[in-house]
Order: C-alpha cells, then sequence, then structure tokens
C-alpha cells in the first residue's frame, strides 16, 4: 500500500510522584485521546529525531532540553495507521522531572495521571495495545516493535528488538 511516510517524537514526561503527563489531543491524530506530546521531524530540514524531541518540549512544554535530557526508549513503527499513514516513531523519555503541568496549547491540554489510573483515561488503541506496556517493560532499556494493521482492522504487532536491561536515566 502505498502511502507517505510519517516521523515523529514522543515525550515521555514524569513528575517527583511519577506521574506521567499526557496531552488530551484536541486534533487529529489522536483527537479527544490522551497520549504523550510530541510531533514531526522537520525532515526537509534534515533534524534528528533527538533534535526534533527537544525542539517539541520547548513548544508545547515551554521545557528547555538537550539531547542528553532525553532516553530513546523505543522506536515504533505503524504500518497503515488509520489506513492513511505510515509512521515511525521515536520514543523518549525526559530525565528531567517536571515541577508543574504546562498550560494549554492548540493541541490539547495537559494533565499529570498516576500511572494506576492510565486505564481509566481514554488512550489510542495502539497505546492500550502494546505502548504502554513496551515502555513500561523496557524503561531504561529499550525496544522496537512494528505494527501492521491487518484487513481486518485488527493490528499484528511484532517485536523487532528488545534490551530490557534497565540503564541509569541520570546517565
Amino acid at each position: 500500500m502505498v502511502l507517505p511516510y510519517k516521523i515523529a517524537t514522543l515525550l515521555y514526561c514524569f513528575n517527583d510522584r511519577d506521574d506521567v503527563l499526557l496531552l488530551h489531543r484536541a486534533q487529529n491524530p489522536n483527537k479527544d485521546l490522551w497520549s504523550p506530546c510530541g510531533g514531526k521531524l522537520h525532515t526537509d530540514e534534515g533534524e534528528s529525531p533527538h533534535a526534533c524531541a527537544c525542539r517539541e518540549a520547548e513548544e508545547e512544554m515551554g521545557l528547555k532540553l538537550q539531547p542528553r535530557d532525553l532516553h530513546l526508549t523505543g522506536i515504533i513503527t505503524e504500518q497503515a495507521y488509520e489506513k492513511d499513514t505510515h509512521w515511525l516513531l521515536f520514543l523518549f523519555e525526559v530525565k528531567p522531572r517536571l515541577r508543574e503541568v504546562p498550560p494549554p496549547i492548540r493541541e490539547g491540554t495537559f494533565a499529570f495521571i498516576p500511572i494506576n489510573q492510565l486505564s481509566k483515561v481514554p488512550l489510542p488503541k495502539t497505546d492500550i495495545e502494546q505502548i504502554w506496556p513496551l515502555f513500561w517493560r523496557h524503561r531504561g532499556g529499550f525496544f522496537a516493535a512494528h505494527c501492521r494493521v491487518l484487513p481486518n482492522g485488527e493490528n499484528e504487532w511484532t517485536i523487532e528488538e528488545e534490551n530490557s536491561q534497565p540503564r541509569s536515566l541520570m546517565d
């Protein structure tokens, strides 16, 4: 299937209680769902995933980061997401802990969600199926996974690489 390929970053931010910062999205993709903030790489400028994550953190949260403030936890490829786009997603955990909820932005409103409450907020299907479980299992390590949308609309997941060996996020 010939579809455009989009490359984006997602930022997994936490406060001192280890609550996760999520964005209640006011726009597509994932309108009306909760997801980590992030955004598309400026591929026409040759922007790296780390540079994109730092830029998005400043644009969306007012947070000035350097690449060393990020830990690349995972890479997700999604084939034919919502039947209109292929995605390459870089999932970064932000090492510095956030002290406050960022103000609302055009894309939506932020809130800290306790980890044990994630199942009670509406999340994207792929996040529920695999992305969050993979993130928790590999936090401090690394994973790569591929999601292929089947003709019946179900998702088929393949874990392509994983290292669950936690590393200190302070390194």
